[in-house]
């Protein structure tokens, strides 16, 4: 359902151009779940909000590529009817509820405007169900609150409720969880596994967690430095991943780590975009890097379902 094609994404800065995402693929099926995974400044959130072309100028631009959704270029679109794929089909979690909601609006106004409509009874109604399915106590009665009338976990839900409410055929994600304890964590993303299956709703999740990413998505899409890295399904790409960068991530991860095993930590810091490497940007972290990685940045090679940007990929396999 969604085809993203060779997608470049520039920030500006001082007068010059910051490439952020650099030529990333990703498909995405109705009814399935996909993750973004990678470190803060990898361009994650970058490619999230570029497929949605929020990123404009002056901060920055979407300078080539494809993103087709059902077929359809939306880079193609014209401003208006962007606006209507945005209203109807997209539905977005940001990051932070606390800056998503607007303050001087109840939480029933803001869920309501994203409902496709209705009589105000029937439109009150699915807005206190959903919201009754995400956990919120007294959701007929908290309709009048406003947004700093909640606390965090309980504003993450109403952003997940208006993103919802418009029925939308794709959820972009954005660390939707961050803000939430454990096992409040746990019951949205399983809310969200059982609306992705209910309406056949495909899901992209931008997180840095790899449990998270395990317990909802079968496709798992690795991001370092603008670049995707390493894709495919979740199982297959943890189970025997390719690309250094991928294996390293696993290694620091305490939900993949042998009981009682020390957490291995990634050398080094992410390449600022200011200066990004020539070659592949992982190289000047990676213990398998030699002369080569420094050179160009590596072909995608296909390994039966899983997409590697590695010349090492087998090697790794190993290591």
């Amino acid at each position: 359902m969604l085809d993203v094609e060779g997608l470049h994404t520039i920030y500006y800065a001082a007068g010059e151009e910051v490439p952020a995402v650099r030529g990333i693929d990703l498909q995405l099926r109705a009814g399935s779940a996909m993750a973004l995974v990678g470190e803060s400044g990898s361009g994650k959130s970058t490619a999230a909000l570029s497929i949605m072309r929020l990123i404009k100028r002056p901060v920055g631009d979407v300078v080539k590529g494809a993103i087709r959704l059902d077929g359809r270029d939306l880079m193609k679109l014209d401003g208006g009817d962007m606006r209507k794929v945005l209203r109807h089909e997209i539905g977005y979690v940001p990051q932070d509820p606390t800056t998503a909601l607007d303050p001087l609006y109840t939480v029933r106004t803001q869920i309501a405007e994203a409902h496709p409509g209705g009589s105000r009874r029937d439109v009150d109604r699915d807005v206190v169900a959903l919201l009754e399915r995400l956990g919120v106590l007294d959701a007929r009665q908290r309709l009048k609150s406003y947004p700093h009338e909640f606390s965090g976990g309980m504003r993450q839900r109403v952003a997940i409720a208006i993103a919802l409410a418009k029925e939308p055929r794709l959820l972009i994600a954005d660390e939707p969880t961050t803000a939430l304890d454990v096992t409040t964590q746990v019951a949205i993303l399983r809310l969200l596994d059982e609306l992705r299956r209910e309406r056949d709703l495909a899901l992209l999740f931008v997180t840095h967690d790899l449990a998270v990413a395990r317990l909802v998505c079968q496709d798992l899409a690795v991001m370092y430095g603008g670049l995707v890295v390493e894709s495919g399904p979740i199982g297959e790409v943890m189970a025997a991943p390719r690309h250094p960068y991928t294996r390293a991530l696993l290694d620091a991860d305490s939900g993949h780590a042998e009981p009682l095993s020390r957490l291995r930590a990634i050398p080094g810091q992410p390449p600022p975009l200011t200066d990004l490497p020539p070659g592949c940007p992982f190289a000047p972290r990676c213990p398998l890097a030699e002369a080569a990685c420094n050179d160009a940045i590596p072909r995608v090679d296909q390994y039966g379902e899983v997409k590697v940007r590695c010349i090492k990929a087998d090697v790794a396999v190993a290591a």
